[in-house]
This record gives C-alpha cells, structure tokens and sequence, in this order.
C-alpha cells in the first residue's frame, strides 16, 4: 500500500511482513510483543511508560502518532534551519538526507519531509528531478522550486503551465474593456500600475519565474510569440508588468539583465501620473539614444512596453496637452523638442508588430508631415473653436454671422485615414473635446472617424474610452441632430461589429425598428442604461 511504500528498501517492516510473522509463528501474542518491540521507537526507557499509557485506555497507535508528528515537524524545521545556514556543507547534509528519504517520498505522512528536503536544495540530483517529473502526482504536490528547475530544462512542460494564465489575462482584459459598467472616472485606464501588477496572473507568474532569469526568458518569448500571432496588445501590458512586478520585489537577478528595466521604470512612473514631464521625457529618451551598436534588438522589447495601451494611453495624453501649452504660446509643434520625442515614442511603440516580424530592429520613420502638415490643421480645428467661443460671448451689436464650422481641413482627414500615428493623435483629440462636452466640436469630428487607418476607430479600446467619455454628454441625446451624428453618422456605419459592445440590442432588432424616431428611442435608451 502507498501507506508503507519504500520501508524495505530502507531495512523498516511493513504490513507485508506483519502479516508473513504472524502466518508462520506458533505463538502469535509474543510474535507481536517481538514485532512492537523491533519496530517501536527504540528507547529504552520508554518500556516502562507504555503499559501506564494501556491503563489510561490510550492506543499505542495515537502515541507513536502523536511521536512521528512532533519529530517529523522538527525535522523539517531543522532542514529549513540548515539550508538557511552559513555552513559550507549544509547542502551535502541535506543531499545526504534526500538520499534516505527519497525511497519514501510515496508514503504520505513521509512525503512532506522529502519535498522539504527538495525544496531547499538549489539544485536537486538530476535522477531524481526526472523521478519527479515522471510522476503525475509527485510533480503536482512539489514546491515551486523544484518545478522551476524542471521547467527550465523542460520549455514545452513549462509552456503549459503558462499557457492557461496568459489565457486567463486576455479574458480579464476583454472582460474590463467589454464591461458595461463605466463612466469618464471608471475605465480602462483607471487602475494604477501598482494595483494592475497585484491582479492573478503577474503574481502567479512573478512566483513561478522567482529568480530564475531562464524561466523570465521563457516567459518573454511566449509574449514575443503570441503577439505577433495575435497582434494583441494586451501581451504587451504583461510584458511590462511583469517586469515592474519582479522590480518591486527587488529581484536584482532579472531586472539587472533586463535591458529595458530602466526603460520600464521611468515609462511606469509616467504612467502612474498619466503624464510625461520634461525630466522624465529627457530620461526616457537617454535610453532611447543609448542603444549600443550590435544590441539593436532591445528595441523590439522597448517597442513592445511602449505598445502597451496603458503607455500609448500617457503619451498620447502628454502630446495633446503639448499642444495645448503651444497653441497657448503661439508656437509651432516643429519647435518643441518634447512634442519630437513623444511622437517617437509613440512611433516606436506602433511600429511594433512589423519591427518584431520583421526583425529588422530600426527606429520607424515619422514622417515629417505629421508635424508639419496634420498637427498645424488638428490645432487649426482648436482654434476655429475658440474663435467661435469667443464670438458667442460678445454682445449682441458686435457679433458677426459666423457660424460653427462643419467641415475640416483636408490634411486632418487624409492623415486619420493613411498614418497610424496621426490616427492616434486624432482619436485621443475626439476623446479630449467630448471630455470638456464640446457637442459642436465632437459633431463635426465624429463623421471623419468612419474612415481611419486599419479601423482604428472601431478598436475596443477606443470605442471603450468613448463610450465613457459620452456619458458626459447625456443630455445631448435627447436631441435628434446629435442623435444622428453619433449613431448614423459613426457607431451604426459598423454596427454589426460594435452592436455586441455598446448596446443590449441585436442586429434584428435594430433592422425591425419600423420607424426613425422609434429607432433613436431604442438606441438612445440602450445608451442611457449603459451611461
């Protein structure tokens, strides 16, 4: 029985030779009297208190119990205690210790003591590493630092034990982007880094990794891999969050060979405060410029952290209130060098995908336009804006005939539709003037999100932020004019694809809606219910 498994090996009776005593003896009261006395605790003194135990009804079973518990506990306290130790030896004691107490290791109440033994060894005898990983049980109750020094060897085994976390953490993702409770305060850019590196899967990962720089190699190629067959920026937040989750526990070993760790540690700064000040902008781009020749690679894992939407989401955010400050000083973007540097790190960071499948580790090309030609016009947007504020504020006798503008300038539109990072820029900016609930400004936009490079207004995470951000404009949606530009003019020129997202309603029901304004009181409130 696994009971007694491994007890002839080590010279112990077992049941087995109970049972062969009692078969073949003639008196079978002295033949167990014989049998406790071979394999009782050996201590002579003893032999006199147990029969005073017999008085007191006591088993001997629950006394040598009681004994095995108490010297096994000590024991295992002893193995941590030497491993812990200074002395030079200590790890040949407990090989030693493994040694005459492996061939047990399948005994329950044993068990324990080897998988302390094992635990604490910082290499563990290769033969019985395999013994381990052979057997299905024995590796499922073995410490995780035993596994790692299986997995490391074992990229397929370990690929497996990963494989359903990393599932796990897309699910969570989608799960808080698709969400329907949210609002301008609650969104998926709310959480903190610190509390996003406390969900289950970094804190799991982080402890199966522990030290181990082999198994964080591992892990990054896994992230590598699967996003560029999914193209799924979510691989590309762990990849920075499990970085800064073993910086915060101090694991020199990773983070000393991390390339990107200084990198990482400044961006997450950035991102705590969803903001890239001058100091730090000069620091990211020290970084940035300290790419030695021959090490080029790096900058496909920099392009990754920085393709994470949690950082996209800051240096987008940094860039529109960059040009705020220089719309303020009558300044071009071209003359700001912090500007220069957030676009290229957000260019860096949306070139990601093709400079990994490529593997032709370069900085893209910005082209220059973007700043000579899109950002001029999406200023001039803000400043048609403005005029148009300013005029509705004179008196009534100073007042021109002006009225809002409808159109946009054709630089502004080109570039949404042929360059990613204007596109970006572009839709950050709609989500900036339905913030401050510009009703006029948002329904002039809107229509020019129909057509945007790769879809990417029709993005999850986009479509996230907006819908969030319209629910400051609740009141609106009692009118049919901003009705119509937010539902026919943008959200249902694809609802197959956005109506599973936003709205409880299906595809047939909003096709079986008879009439317009039937249509706008069944939209509206499906809305409203989200908001």
């Amino acid at each position: 029985a696994p009971m007694f498994a491994g007890l002839p090996e080590l010279g112990i009776s077992n049941g087995e030779d109970l049972k062969e005593t009692l078969t073949n003896c003639t008196e079978p009261l002295k033949a167990i009297d014989q049998f406790q006395m071979e394999n009782g605790i050996l201590l002579p003194t003893l032999q006199s208190a147990l029969p005073f135990l017999d008085l007191h009804g006591t088993p001997r079973l629950e006394f040598h119990q009681s004994v095995f518990d108490e010297l096994r506990d000590k024991l295992m306290e002893r193995v941590a205690t030497i491993a812990e130790g200074k002395e030079d030896d200590r790890y040949g004691k407990l090989e030693e210790l493994l040694e005459k107490s492996f061939p047990l290791v399948k005994m329950p109440s044993i068990q324990p003591v080897v998988m302390q033994v094992l635990k604490h060894l910082p290499k563990v005898p290769e033969k019985k590493l395999k013994m381990v990983m052979a057997d299905k049980e024995l590796y499922k109750v073995c410490a995780v630092e035993v596994k790692r020094q299986i997995w490391q060897d074992n990229q397929a085994l370990f690929g497996d034990e990963v494989s359903p976390l990393l599932k796990q953490y897309i699910v969570e993702k989608e799960a808080a982007l698709f969400s329907s409770d949210l609002s301008i305060l609650h969104n998926f850019f709310s959480p903190s880094p610190k509390t996003r590196r406390q969900g289950e899967v970094v804190l799991k990962l982080t402890q199966m990794i522990g030290k181990n720089v082999k198994l964080y190699d591992m892990v990054l190629q896994f992230l590598r891999t699967l996003f560029l067959r999914t193209r799924n920026v979510h691989y590309c937040t762990l990849r920075a969050e499990l970085l800064m989750s073993l910086h915060d526990l101090d694991i020199s070993e990773i983070c000393s060979v991390d390339p990107c760790h200084k990198f990482t540690w400044c961006l997450d700064a950035c991102i705590r405060e969803k903001f890239v000040d001058g100091k730090r902008a000069r620091e990211l781009q020290g970084f940035l410029d300290g790419v030695k020749k021959g090490q080029e690679q790096v900058l496909g894992d920099l392009s990754m952290i920085l393709c994470d939407p949690f950082a996209c989401n800051t240096l987008v955010l940094s860039i529109i209130k960059n040009l705020q400050e220089l719309l303020s000083q009558d300044a071009l973007p071209r003359d700001s060098s912090d500007l220069m540097l957030l676009l290229r790190m957000l260019s860096l960071g949306q070139g990601a995908w093709d400079m990994i499948d490529s593997q032709v580790f370069k900085e893209p090309r910005l082209d220059l336009e973007v700043v000579t030609r899109f950002l001029p016009a999406m200023m001039s947007v803000v400043v048609d804006d403005h005029t148009f504020i300013v005029e509705q504020k004179l008196p009534s006798e100073e007042k021109s005939s002006l009225s809002y503008p409808t159109t946009l300038p054709d630089a502004f539109i080109r570039y949404l539709q042929e360059n990613r990072v204007a596109c970006e820029m572009g839709l950050y900016y709609v989500l900036h003037i339905a913030k401050l609930r510009n009703k006029n400004a948002l329904q002039r936009l809107l229509p020019s999100l129909v057509e945007t490079y790769n879809d990417m207004a029709f993005g999850d995470i986009f479509l996230h932020l907006l819908t969030g951000h319209l629910t400051l404009l609740s009141d609106e949606f009692g009118s049919e004019d901003f009705c119509s530009v937010v539902f026919d003019g943008f959200l249902l020129t694809s609802y197959s694809r956005l109506v599973p997202f936003w709205c409880p309603l299906t595809f047939r029901e909003y096709t079986d809606t008879n009439t317009r304004t039937e249509k706008f009181d069944a939209v509206k409130s499906a809305f409203l219910l989200q908001g």
